[in-house]
């Protein structure tokens, strides 16, 4: 009977807890709701110089929504939202930082509208290739021949971070383009895809490629080849490197050496002591 007593007392006790707590739930959320709303109000005429602690509730938003797709969705609809508006170059750089952190491909079409800006593309470009969606790559590479100059080096480079072999044509075009930062960027970019297409196009190159752009040339090549053999494509990654053993500048050749090595299972022989 005693004990009897002793659960059904706890179970009352428990049960109002329970309601106390959810009585409080209320309160607290609209609070935060709050902080939210007036953070997303201070992005409006936030620029460089005003306190950054005006922003914590956005920030400390999108930490919460880890694994909460919904609370993820609601927070990049108002991000995109705010960046649409009239807002300073210093609200879009933040907007962006923060898209790059939870964006999906409904935000992609916003962010690529500034990749053609010289002051915004670098921001665009950071949350473009941290996006996972195939529609973020294939915002960058539609951006390509909308550029020039450092823009049009920066998509590039973009477009090697994120690996797009469907690039390859368009970078190898770009290989002979008389600007030496823009053909230098496409060879690295052709590079890091490291796909055998890639491939075939930087072995053309770097049998004709100018003297201010061998290093380049040879440096794409080697990277190309790793790719290719840590993909499994192993006969396209010798011929590179047969290809680079060859060449006149030291670092490249020692590679070159090694990577044939590595790829025949062998060793490289520690230098003699001198």
């Amino acid at each position: 009977m005693f004990h009897s007593e002793v659960k059904k007392s706890t179970g009352l006790l428990l049960a109002g807890l329970m309601v106390a707590l959810g009585s409080l739930t209320g309160p607290i959320a609209t609070a935060g709701e709050e902080k939210l709303d007036k953070a997303f109000e201070a992005l409006k005429t936030y620029d460089w110089g005003t306190d950054r602690s005006v922003l914590k509730p956005i920030d400390e938003a999108i930490v919460a929504s880890h694994k909460d797709t919904a609370a993820q969705k609601s927070l990049e609809m108002r991000l995109v939202a705010a960046l649409k508006g009239n807002v300073s170059q210093a609200a879009k750089d933040y907007i962006c930082r923060q898209l790059s952190l939870i964006g999906s491909a409904g935000c992609v079409p916003a962010v690529a509208e500034l990749l053609t800006d010289e002051k915004l593309s670098h921001m665009a470009r950071y949350a473009l290739e941290r996006i996972p969606d195939e529609e973020a790559v294939a915002a960058l590479r539609d951006a390509l021949p909308k550029t020039s100059g450092q823009v049009k080096v920066g998509v590039i480079n973009s477009l090697g971070v994120r690996r797009d072999a469907k690039s390859v044509e368009a970078l190898t075009a770009l290989l002979k383009d008389q600007d030496g930062e823009i053909a230098s960027a496409a060879a690295a970019a052709l590079g890091a895809i490291g796909t055998p297409e890639a491939a075939k196009a930087l072995t053309e190159f770097q049998a004709k490629a100018p003297e201010k752009l061998q290093l380049a040339a040879a440096d794409a090549c080697l990277v190309c080849a790793e790719r290719l053999a840590v993909a499994g494509n192993k006969a396209e990654a010798l011929a590179l490197y047969k290809l680079l053993a060859k060449s006149e500048i030291k670092h490249v050749k020692l590679a070159a050496t090694r990577g044939m090595l590595t790829l025949a299972g062998k060793k490289e022989k520690p230098a003699e002591k001198q």
